[in-house]
């Protein structure tokens, strides 16, 4: 079963890196780059969260949840003038 779409990670990664040690929710994403894809974990970062901390709930809770970062490219105030395309 498919949690991040984006990224193509699967329930079985994600357990298979809490069993190799990962004990934040932060360190889950950077093992198994779970939201980083292209919706940046506005489809699947509470799910990621919640089956965490539902499965280790003595698990050290970070100060700051994974965070979600819209993609973003720079625009230039010309081309915000023209209406155009971006």
């Amino acid at each position: 079963m498919l949690v991040c779409r984006c990224e193509e990670v699967s329930m079985a990664q994600l357990e298979q890196a809490c069993r190799m040690g990962v004990d934040t929710v932060r360190q889950l994403k950077m093992a198994t780059r779970v939201t980083m894809g292209a919706c940046q974990g506005r489809v699947c970062r509470q799910l990621v969260e919640s089956w965490f901390y539902s499965q280790y709930p003595a698990a050290r809770r970070e100060a700051e949840l994974l965070s979600q970062r819209p993609p973003v490219r720079p625009v230039t105030f010309g081309q915000l003038a023209e209406g155009g395309s971006l």
